[in-house]
């Protein structure tokens, strides 16, 4: 919406000099500005108040659809990390990031981050907490199905987008809660496709993976990776560090978003 006030103010200040022209065209007045003098005021404007990145846009797009995930591995655990909590330091906990595909509350994220959890909880971005149900699950591709047991009024779904014209270099933006962090976002380019990853213990393999730069941590599993537009291309799955070290070294994983529409009872691309 920003970016959009600010072109329509610029198309404005076009619009007002054409009109001068015109006028010193029919009657005294003014004379009419020249194409130099309407670029000069062009620019002063955009100086003055600078146009949103695009990955600032694409954040804005998709933030809505993106909820934070909590896989409470102990019984009792509430989730609250008070002192009222009698797990209070003793639980075991899977944290991670989901995005909202379908408006009813169905919500995509790793497997990994709620595989095993006795109970699972989701923040929405406007706060509303909710437990939510495991659907299904794709292992194959480290994909759950959750769906949420309660949902904002004007809870939003991201707009998801196939992958068959994604190339290396395209920029996209990394959202999610790394370290529990968030949400947080990081930008980068697609450095490869259709690679392979191979989990430390050696008892996972994941292919036909997306491959990208945007810094990616513990947390930022099952969190959207968008293009510009806000369009969903991935889920980050995984990263490789070479020390087997739980922190971002510029290699990240994503499994393609076409992954997870028939388990999500969605239509493929």
């Amino acid at each position: 919406m920003r970016h959009e006030r600010r072109l329509w103010a610029a198309a404005l200040v076009l619009l007002v000099a054409i009109g001068l022209a015109w006028r010193g065209g029919v009657a005294p007045g003014p004379a009419p500005l020249t194409m130099k003098q309407i670029d000069h005021a062009m620019r002063k404007s955009i100086a003055e108040k600078p146009l949103d990145s695009a990955a600032a846009r694409a954040y804005d797009t998709v933030i809505p659809s993106v909820v934070r995930v909590v896989g409470l591995m102990t019984e009792g655990d509430d989730g609250s990390d008070g002192p009222d909590n009698p797990e209070h330091g003793r639980a075991e906990r899977g944290v991670g990031t989901g995005v909202v595909i379908i408006d009813n509350g169905t919500i995509l994220t790793n497997l990994h981050v709620v595989q095993g959890a006795k109970r699972v909880k989701v923040t929405f971005a406007d706060g509303l907490e909710a437990d939510a149900s495991l659907v299904n699950v794709m292992p194959e591709h480290d994909l759950a199905v959750l769906r949420a047991r309660k949902i904002p009024d004007d809870l939003q779904a991201a707009t998801m987008r196939s992958t068959g014209d994604l190339a290396p270099g395209d920029q996209v933006l990394a959202v999610g809660f790394p370290f529990g962090i968030g949400p947080s976002a990081s930008s980068g380019v697609v450095s490869g496709l259709k690679r392979e990853f191979r989990s430390p213990d050696g008892d996972r393999v994941l292919t036909n993976l997306i491959q990208f730069d945007a810094a990616a941590n513990p947390g930022n599993s099952g969190g959207p990776l968008v293009t510009m537009d806000g369009e969903v291309v991935g889920i980050v799955t995984a990263i490789l560090n070479p020390t087997k070290q739980r922190v971002f070294v510029g290699i990240g994983f994503a499994v393609p978003i076409e992954n997870a529409a028939g388990g999500a009872g969605m239509p493929p691309f």
